[in-house]
């Protein structure tokens, strides 16, 4: 991501000011889009110019007249291709929903996004039906992250196009979702903030699902402060100042299982840096074990929730037109043909034990912290002809945010400083119902500038 991209805040002073407009806005965005030499036919399935043109010109004319419905007033955002927009057709990074009939309404995400006046420039690609940490997609393209372009890198799953589109300045946020890190991953493969709330306090209606269970809705953004306001949008309420937790002071847990295992030595450098200046900065650490970690993949085995419930959603879907999925995708979700309705029971029972038993776990500290994903974004060409390959990075990508998911807790990805710029994501976590605080923690290390 550049460092002269703008964040919310900026852009909302400047167009209080009137040192720019919202077409003005737009139109930099639409050219960055159809530059020839930039990432915007593979971080779009559908740029909607025109709409987004009339839209700011609209934003422009509320503003004029004092009536902008927010701060944020005709700052452009990309959409995840399964929001529901109204008008246009929602594929989820698919070519099988093609034939669907264009959505009737906005998604509750969308439309409250538009209340406050951000003007939807586009949807962005994504993991085909959202189903992996990688990003990659056969049938709109393979958004490069922006670390080391020229090698062509995965810029992290689900929401890929999105975290390109704003790491570019494409877009200036992204609403994405995340299931089991498809926030956080793009963002921390891809320099950004991502941020996946609570899952209860964002609708999840007109956002095509992939596990129920576990489905959020997020922001992907340049600053934690943006995507606090967008969060606070997305739930329904105003955007408030953000004031930074001190940083002196904060207990933090750090998991010595699972989280930890297996990291690409860039990672554990700038992690373990990362540690060493929070308790610099006065931050109690506390390594220890995490036993409700350790259980999750025993719950997950035969496929997870996800398996179960895209399986479920989707098997006519894939019986009828199956030959036209990924199959990196139509392999995982078939998984659940294979899992009975006392195996789902049994899933069910063991995530309920396991989020309590980690709400007490997790009560004497003020977060979790821990690597976002414990390897750099892999090039794109050693992973698109080696199944295994893929399939080895896809689950150590999705692997620590999935921890999160599966709690049903709240975490943000923050980009850290690693050798030769390499894009590392250090994860703060709560558990459900913590998002506030988490946030103003991590706008306090963030000031650390780790």
């Amino acid at each position: 991501m550049s460092p002269s991209l703008p964040t919310l805040s900026k852009l909302a002073d400047d167009l209080a000011a009137g040192a720019t407009t919202a077409r003005a806005l737009v139109e930099d965005c639409l050219a960055r889009i159809a530059a020839p030499d930039g990432e915007g036919g593979r971080a779009f399935t559908l740029v909607d110019a025109a709409g987004a043109r009339a839209a700011a010109d609209g934003q422009d004319a509320l503003r004029r007249a004092g009536a902008a419905p927010s701060r944020f007033a005709g700052i452009p955002i990309a959409i995840k291709d399964l929001f529901d927009v109204a008008g246009q057709v929602t594929t989820a990074g698919s070519r099988v929903l093609a034939d669907r009939p264009p959505a009737s309404a906005d998604a509750p995400a969308v439309a409250r996004l538009r209340r406050a006046g951000f003007v939807a420039i586009g949807r962005t690609n994504m993991t085909e039906f959202a189903y992996s940490g990688l990003g990659m997609n056969p049938h709109y393209g393979d958004p490069r992250a922006p670390f080391e372009r020229a090698v062509g890198r995965v810029s992290g799953g689900s929401t890929s196009g999105g975290a390109v589109a704003v790491a570019d300045g494409m877009a200036h946020a992204a609403l994405g979702t995340d299931t089991g890190g498809s926030c956080r991953i793009p963002a921390a493969f891809c320099g950004l903030v991502g941020f996946k709330p609570t899952a209860r306090r964002v609708p999840l209606d007109g956002a095509f699902p992939l596990s129920p269970s576990l489905d959020s809705i997020g922001p992907l953004a340049r600053s934690v402060a943006c995507c606090a306001a967008l969060d606070a949008l997305l739930a329904g309420g105003e955007p408030e100042p953000l004031a930074p937790l001190p940083v002196a002071g904060l207990r933090l847990l750090v998991p010595t299982n699972v989280a930890l295992d297996g990291l690409e030595p860039v990672v554990a450098e700038a992690f373990e840096a990362a540690l060493r200046a929070l308790a610099r900065a006065g931050a109690i650490l506390v390594s220890a074990p995490v036993p409700e970690f350790s259980a999750i993949a025993g719950i997950n085995a035969k496929g997870g929730f996800t398996a179960a419930e895209c399986y479920a959603a989707q098997r006519q879907l894939l019986a009828e037109k199956g030959d036209g999925y990924d199959p990196r995708v139509s392999v995982r979700i078939r998984r659940g043909a294979d899992l009975s309705a006392a195996d789902y029971l049994d899933m069910l029972a063991a995530r309920r034990a396991l989020i309590a038993d980690a709400a007490v776990r997790l009560a004497p500290y003020d977060a979790l912290v821990l690597p976002t994903a414990p390897l750099l974004p892999p090039p794109i060409a050693a992973l698109a002809q080696d199944d295994a390959a893929y399939a080895t990075a896809n689950l150590a990508a999705l692997r620590n945010p999935t921890l999160i998911n599966m709690i049903d807790g709240c975490a943000i990805s923050l980009p850290i400083a690693a050798t030769g710029g390499a894009p590392v994501g250090l994860m703060l976590a709560g558990a459900g119902g913590a998002d506030r605080r988490i946030l103003a923690i991590a706008a306090g290390i963030e000031a650390l500038r780790l």
